[in-house]
């Protein structure tokens, strides 16, 4: 716990309501999406940036450590705060600053909920495409600090493709201000990119600048239906090759399919090895209509057995119901599960899927496997109950087996997800000790005190 002398200064930044030291708040705050657990010894909601900048000079000057927290949707730990010390909210910090419609940009707290800006940005004509399946409910800040991803990002690419600019607490509460409005700038050193991804270990990321584009106005969605998983692998390629570029290209295997349809029964094909949902959007309806006709004749000479093309809104929304309600859907299977994030080349991809199945039999273990097929961003879910010891040090087997073969692949252990704690045992069969040896350098010159987030992205030297 704090000692009391600490949260009376504490309290006197951001009021004695917005400090909790209960053991059950404390508990409320010692999870995220994952299965991992550790209790703070407080959590502080500040307001805006000059708190927060108040609040690190304590904590900086007393070696407290800082976990910087959104709404706590993380699949990796990383907003665990597994060395106690402060949990630090930001959640009240959730106004959209400015929408500059001539600019096309978004100045937001880093608090803000994705589905809220993208809501109020669409109602200006304009479009913030990053979509993580988290979206009504994870924030801007932390999609930044895990460089988010979602179905959209084979077309529109990532988080850290739409930051213009940040706003950074640095450990001793000093505030930096990189990037702007300028599109382009080489002034000095991208310091903006140096934060996307790094989880909150070098800095809270506590306002975003971002990019944001015309709103498309049509869209077109299809499901195309496979007998075996390389005719949907072999999709992907065939039809970025016919010259279309797809906004999403999801795929879901065998497993997926099946727990979707039991829980919200959409008459999805239970039979099939794997489907692909395919959308097209733009802004002339002709060249959309003639997009998705060339995918569906690609797609059939693929090998889909069937390919379905949304002839209605409602019909579109269930398709993309049935994609975002797969983590509901298999917690019907399982009591726990899991969520992998690899990244493999697009070619490897059945290999990928064949090898992780093969896991799953090894161990004795039901593995669903999904995600962005249109850049390689495999999302392996292992099913489980952690209540059995056994099965649980059987999941990190599966887990260690499932790492390697990404590398063996070509890929790497993360995509989307970050790497926080649970992957930081494996972190050396994707990075070379060179990589790792400069990453732990920078942490020690904007961390000195390794107070940001520690033990979390990589092995600490501080």
């Amino acid at each position: 716990m704090l000692p009391n002398t600490l949260c009376k200064e504490l309290s006197s930044i951001v009021g004695r309501e917005h400090i909790l030291t209960s053991p059950e708040d404390l508990v409320a705050y010692s999870y995220d999406g994952t299965s991992v657990e550790h209790r703070p010894d407080a959590v502080v909601s500040p307001l805006d940036v000059e708190q927060i900048s108040r609040v690190m000079q304590i904590c900086n000057r007393e070696a407290i450590p800082v976990t910087p927290r959104g709404m706590g949707s993380g699949l990796a730990g990383a907003a665990v705060p597994m060395s106690g010390g402060i949990s630090l909210c930001l959640t009240r910090m959730n106004r959209v600053l400015n929408l500059d419609a001539e600019n096309m940009m978004a100045h937001v707290q880093a608090g803000v909920v994705t589905a809220d800006l993208q809501a109020q940005v669409e109602a200006r004509g304009l479009f913030y495409p990053p979509d993580p399946s988290s979206i009504k409910h994870s924030t801007i800040g932390g999609n930044v600090a895990c460089n988010a991803g979602g179905p959209r990002c084979l077309k529109y690419g990532v988080t850290g493709d739409y930051v213009m600019g940040l706003t950074v607490v640095l450990a001793d509460g000093r505030i930096l201000q990189t990037g702007g409005k300028a599109i382009k700038n080489v002034t000095t050193y991208d310091l903006k990119n140096l934060f996307v991804g790094s989880e909150g270990t070098l800095g809270i990321v506590t306002e975003v600048l971002l990019k944001l584009i015309p709103l498309p106005k049509f869209a077109r969605t299809a499901m195309a239906v496979y007998p075996m998983l390389e005719g949907a692998s072999a999709t992907v390629n065939n039809v970025l090759r016919a010259g279309v570029l797809p906004a999403t290209m999801e795929l879901m295997d065998h497993t997926t399919i099946g727990t979707i349809e039991e829980y919200l029964r959409l008459g999805l094909p239970t039979d099939a090895a794997a489907i692909l949902i395919i959308e097209v959007d733009g802004g002339d309806e002709d060249t959309v209509t003639k997009e998705i006709e060339t995918i569906g004749r690609v797609c059939r000479e693929s090998g889909a057995s069937e390919v379905r093309v949304a002839k209605t809104e409602q019909e579109r929304n269930d398709l993309w119901r049935g994609r975002r309600s797969v983590s509901p859907s298999l917690a019907r299977r399982r009591p726990n599960k899991l969520g992998e994030d690899i990244s493999v080349p697009r070619a490897a991809i059945p290999e990928a899927i064949r090898r992780i199945k093969a896991v799953g039999d090894k161990y004795n273990l039901p593995i669903s496997v999904f995600g962005h097929a249109g850049d390689g961003n495999l999302h392996p879910n292992i099913l489980y109950d952690k209540r059995d010891p056994a099965e649980v040090r059987r999941v990190e087997q599966a887990s260690r087996d499932i790492f390697g073969i990404a590398v063996e692949l070509g890929g790497t252990l993360s995509g989307e997800h970050g790497v926080g704690v649970l992957k930081l045992p494996y972190l050396g069969m994707a990075e070379s000790p060179i990589e790792i040896e400069l990453m732990q350098a920078i942490k020690r010159v904007l961390d000195p005190k390794g107070i940001l987030n520690p033990g979390k992205k990589f092995p600490c030297s501080c």
